[in-house]
Protein backbone atom coordinates (compact mmCIF):
# COMPACT_ATOMS: atom_id res chain seq x y z
CA UNK A 1 0.00 0.00 0.00
CA UNK A 2 1.32 3.25 -1.37
CA UNK A 3 1.88 6.49 0.81
CA UNK A 4 -0.84 9.51 0.33
CA UNK A 5 0.86 12.31 -0.62
CA UNK A 6 -0.36 15.93 0.48
CA UNK A 7 0.68 19.55 0.05
CA UNK A 8 1.72 21.56 3.09
CA UNK A 9 -0.56 24.79 3.30
CA UNK A 10 0.21 26.14 6.77
CA UNK A 11 3.15 26.01 9.62
CA UNK A 12 1.27 25.92 12.70
CA UNK A 13 3.99 25.54 15.69
CA UNK A 14 6.92 24.11 16.27
CA UNK A 15 7.04 21.34 18.79
CA UNK A 16 10.28 21.85 20.18
CA UNK A 17 10.17 18.59 22.35
CA UNK A 18 12.01 17.05 19.54
CA UNK A 19 15.99 17.28 18.83
CA UNK A 20 15.13 18.06 15.04
CA UNK A 21 11.95 20.86 15.49
CA UNK A 22 9.30 18.92 14.45
CA UNK A 23 6.51 20.69 13.52
CA UNK A 24 2.81 20.59 13.37
CA UNK A 25 1.38 21.72 9.70
CA UNK A 26 -2.10 21.98 8.27
CA UNK A 27 -2.13 20.24 4.77
CA UNK A 28 -4.45 20.30 1.50
CA UNK A 29 -6.64 17.62 2.32
CA UNK A 30 -7.38 19.46 6.10
CA UNK A 31 -5.34 17.33 8.12
CA UNK A 32 -2.79 18.03 10.72
CA UNK A 33 0.44 16.63 10.87
CA UNK A 34 3.38 16.78 12.57
CA UNK A 35 6.00 17.10 10.12
CA UNK A 36 9.57 15.80 9.98
CA UNK A 37 11.60 18.10 8.07
CA UNK A 38 14.30 16.49 5.47
CA UNK A 39 16.54 19.70 6.46
CA UNK A 40 16.56 19.13 9.52
CA UNK A 41 19.86 17.14 11.78
CA UNK A 42 20.16 13.97 10.27
CA UNK A 43 18.09 14.83 7.53
CA UNK A 44 17.19 12.37 5.10
CA UNK A 45 18.48 9.17 6.75
CA UNK A 46 16.21 9.89 9.71
CA UNK A 47 13.39 10.28 7.00
CA UNK A 48 14.78 6.88 6.05
CA UNK A 49 14.76 5.23 9.60
CA UNK A 50 11.21 7.06 10.58
CA UNK A 51 9.85 5.36 6.98
CA UNK A 52 10.96 2.03 6.93
CA UNK A 53 10.58 1.47 10.97
CA UNK A 54 7.51 2.60 11.29
CA UNK A 55 6.04 0.75 8.56
CA UNK A 56 7.21 -2.26 9.19
CA UNK A 57 5.64 -1.84 12.90
CA UNK A 58 2.58 -1.08 11.84
CA UNK A 59 2.70 -4.36 9.70
CA UNK A 60 3.35 -5.61 12.48
CA UNK A 61 0.62 -5.32 14.12
CA UNK A 62 1.48 -1.95 16.14
CA UNK A 63 -0.12 1.26 16.07
CA UNK A 64 1.62 4.41 14.38
CA UNK A 65 0.11 7.32 13.20
CA UNK A 66 -0.60 7.14 9.29
CA UNK A 67 2.54 8.58 7.54
CA UNK A 68 2.25 10.64 4.65
CA UNK A 69 4.34 12.21 1.91
CA UNK A 70 4.05 16.03 2.20
CA UNK A 71 5.63 18.34 -0.15
CA UNK A 72 6.30 21.47 0.55
CA UNK A 73 6.90 24.89 -0.38
CA UNK A 74 10.35 26.98 0.83
CA UNK A 75 7.96 30.20 0.44
CA UNK A 76 5.66 28.83 3.60
CA UNK A 77 8.93 30.39 5.33
CA UNK A 78 8.74 33.90 4.21
CA UNK A 79 5.44 33.80 6.78
CA UNK A 80 7.27 32.56 9.85
CA UNK A 81 9.22 35.00 12.32
CA UNK A 82 11.40 32.51 14.00
CA UNK A 83 14.40 32.11 12.32
CA UNK A 84 15.38 28.57 12.78
CA UNK A 85 11.67 27.90 11.54
CA UNK A 86 12.41 29.58 8.89
CA UNK A 87 15.61 27.97 7.60
CA UNK A 88 14.02 24.50 8.40
CA UNK A 89 11.13 25.35 6.09
CA UNK A 90 13.34 27.14 3.55
CA UNK A 91 15.88 23.98 4.05
CA UNK A 92 13.53 21.41 3.27
CA UNK A 93 11.34 21.82 -0.18
CA UNK A 94 10.45 19.00 -1.70
CA UNK A 95 8.62 15.34 -0.30
CA UNK A 96 9.03 15.50 3.68
CA UNK A 97 7.26 13.25 5.86
CA UNK A 98 4.32 13.50 7.91
CA UNK A 99 2.39 11.62 10.82
CA UNK A 100 -1.25 12.21 11.35
CA UNK A 101 -1.36 14.74 14.69
CA UNK A 102 -3.58 12.48 17.36
CA UNK A 103 -5.25 15.31 19.26
CA UNK A 104 -5.43 15.06 23.05
CA UNK A 105 -2.52 12.43 23.13
CA UNK A 106 0.02 12.40 26.07
CA UNK A 107 3.00 10.62 27.00
CA UNK A 108 2.67 7.15 27.81
CA UNK A 109 4.33 5.90 31.26
CA UNK A 110 4.05 2.09 31.70
CA UNK A 111 4.11 2.76 35.31
CA UNK A 112 0.89 3.96 35.60
CA UNK A 113 -0.83 2.18 32.92
CA UNK A 114 0.29 -1.29 32.35
CA UNK A 115 1.01 -1.87 28.81
CA UNK A 116 0.54 -5.92 29.12
CA UNK A 117 3.40 -8.13 29.17
CA UNK A 118 2.76 -9.51 25.97
CA UNK A 119 2.59 -5.70 23.58
CA UNK A 120 5.66 -4.36 26.39
CA UNK A 121 7.59 -7.76 25.55
CA UNK A 122 7.00 -7.26 21.42
CA UNK A 123 8.34 -3.69 22.14
CA UNK A 124 11.32 -4.85 23.43
CA UNK A 125 11.73 -7.29 20.63
CA UNK A 126 10.85 -4.83 18.14
CA UNK A 127 13.36 -2.08 19.65
CA UNK A 128 16.25 -4.58 18.92
CA UNK A 129 15.61 -5.79 16.00
CA UNK A 130 15.39 -1.75 14.03
CA UNK A 131 17.93 -1.20 16.63
CA UNK A 132 15.94 1.70 17.91
CA UNK A 133 17.92 3.06 20.68
CA UNK A 134 15.50 6.00 21.45
CA UNK A 135 12.83 4.32 23.49
CA UNK A 136 13.97 4.93 27.21
CA UNK A 137 12.52 6.13 30.65
CA UNK A 138 14.04 9.15 29.63
CA UNK A 139 12.31 9.58 26.02
CA UNK A 140 9.75 6.64 25.39
CA UNK A 141 8.22 7.99 22.04
CA UNK A 142 4.87 6.12 23.29
CA UNK A 143 1.74 8.12 23.31
CA UNK A 144 -1.67 7.30 24.88
CA UNK A 145 -4.94 7.88 22.92
CA UNK A 146 -7.99 6.06 22.66
CA UNK A 147 -6.79 4.14 25.79
CA UNK A 148 -4.15 2.94 23.34
CA UNK A 149 -0.11 2.70 22.94
CA UNK A 150 1.04 4.74 19.93
CA UNK A 151 4.70 4.61 18.93
CA UNK A 152 6.40 7.79 17.45
CA UNK A 153 10.11 8.99 16.29
CA UNK A 154 11.60 6.22 14.54
CA UNK A 155 14.63 8.76 13.48
CA UNK A 156 17.28 7.38 15.50
CA UNK A 157 16.43 3.63 14.25
CA UNK A 158 18.65 1.68 11.82
CA UNK A 159 22.28 3.49 12.98
CA UNK A 160 24.02 1.49 10.98
CA UNK A 161 23.17 3.07 7.83
CA UNK A 162 24.99 6.07 8.87
CA UNK A 163 28.31 4.23 7.81
CA UNK A 164 27.45 2.81 4.57
CA UNK A 165 30.32 2.72 1.95
CA UNK A 166 30.87 0.79 -0.80
CA UNK A 167 31.07 -2.84 -0.14
CA UNK A 168 29.20 -2.43 2.89
CA UNK A 169 27.82 -5.61 4.49
CA UNK A 170 26.04 -5.85 7.51
CA UNK A 171 27.66 -7.05 11.18
CA UNK A 172 27.13 -10.26 12.61
CA UNK A 173 26.01 -8.58 15.96
CA UNK A 174 24.61 -4.92 17.07
CA UNK A 175 25.15 -3.40 20.18
CA UNK A 176 21.75 -2.95 21.48
CA UNK A 177 21.31 -1.98 25.47
CA UNK A 178 18.03 -3.09 26.69
CA UNK A 179 18.39 -2.35 30.23
CA UNK A 180 17.41 0.83 29.61
CA UNK A 181 14.36 -0.01 27.64
CA UNK A 182 11.03 1.82 28.91
CA UNK A 183 9.19 -1.14 28.20
CA UNK A 184 11.41 -4.12 29.78
CA UNK A 185 9.87 -3.67 33.34
CA UNK A 186 6.86 -4.87 32.19
CA UNK A 187 7.48 -7.35 29.27
CA UNK A 188 6.76 -10.45 29.54
CA UNK A 189 9.14 -13.57 28.17
CA UNK A 190 10.42 -12.31 24.71
CA UNK A 191 10.86 -14.63 21.80
CA UNK A 192 11.69 -13.71 17.87
CA UNK A 193 8.85 -13.23 15.58
CA UNK A 194 9.05 -14.40 11.85
CA UNK A 195 9.26 -11.13 9.59
CA UNK A 196 8.49 -12.39 6.09
CA UNK A 197 11.15 -11.17 2.96
CA UNK A 198 8.49 -9.53 0.99
CA UNK A 199 7.16 -7.76 4.13
CA UNK A 200 10.25 -5.92 4.17
CA UNK A 201 10.70 -5.66 0.77
CA UNK A 202 7.08 -3.91 0.20
CA UNK A 203 8.48 -1.82 3.03
CA UNK A 204 11.83 -0.29 1.60
CA UNK A 205 10.05 0.14 -1.62
CA UNK A 206 8.35 2.94 -0.11
CA UNK A 207 11.04 4.85 0.43
CA UNK A 208 11.53 7.45 -1.97
CA UNK A 209 14.80 6.77 -4.18
CA UNK A 210 16.46 10.23 -3.62
CA UNK A 211 16.39 10.15 0.13
CA UNK A 212 18.23 6.60 -0.56
CA UNK A 213 20.51 8.24 -2.94
CA UNK A 214 21.69 11.24 -0.72
CA UNK A 215 25.04 9.82 0.56
CA UNK A 216 26.06 8.97 -2.50
CA UNK A 217 27.41 5.78 -1.41
CA UNK A 218 25.11 3.66 -3.35
CA UNK A 219 21.50 3.77 -6.48
CA UNK A 220 18.18 3.11 -5.19
CA UNK A 221 18.30 0.02 -5.70
CA UNK A 222 21.55 -1.01 -3.83
CA UNK A 223 20.44 0.70 -1.00
CA UNK A 224 17.17 -1.24 -0.25
CA UNK A 225 19.59 -4.18 -1.12
CA UNK A 226 21.60 -2.98 1.98
CA UNK A 227 18.85 -2.24 4.17
CA UNK A 228 17.22 -5.98 3.10
CA UNK A 229 20.67 -7.58 3.86
CA UNK A 230 21.18 -5.90 7.20
CA UNK A 231 17.62 -7.39 7.85
CA UNK A 232 18.48 -10.48 6.66
CA UNK A 233 21.05 -11.21 8.87
CA UNK A 234 19.42 -9.28 12.22
CA UNK A 235 16.72 -12.08 11.86
CA UNK A 236 19.22 -14.74 10.83
CA UNK A 237 21.04 -14.35 14.31
CA UNK A 238 18.39 -13.66 16.31
CA UNK A 239 18.57 -16.44 18.46
CA UNK A 240 21.70 -14.73 19.69
CA UNK A 241 20.21 -11.51 20.28
CA UNK A 242 16.60 -12.64 21.86
CA UNK A 243 18.34 -14.47 24.42
CA UNK A 244 20.37 -11.28 25.12
CA UNK A 245 16.94 -9.50 25.58
CA UNK A 246 15.44 -12.39 27.64
CA UNK A 247 18.59 -12.23 29.78
CA UNK A 248 18.14 -8.32 30.58
CA UNK A 249 14.61 -8.76 31.12
CA UNK A 250 15.17 -11.81 33.88
CA UNK A 251 17.45 -9.96 35.56
CA UNK A 252 14.62 -7.37 36.26
CA UNK A 253 11.84 -9.39 37.41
Amino acid sequence: MDLRTVEATRYVTPLREGGSLPGLIEADDLGMYVLKFRGAGHGLKALTAELIVGELARRLGFRVPEAVFVRLDPALARSEPDQEVQELLATSGGLNLGFDYLPGSFDFNPVVRDPGPELAARLVWLDALTLNVDRSWRNPNLLLWHKNVWLIDHGAALYFHHNFRPGWQPAHAYRFDADDHVMLPAAGPISAEPVPTGMIEEVLALVPDDWLTSDGVFDPAGARAAYLSFFESRLANSDQWVQELEAARVARV
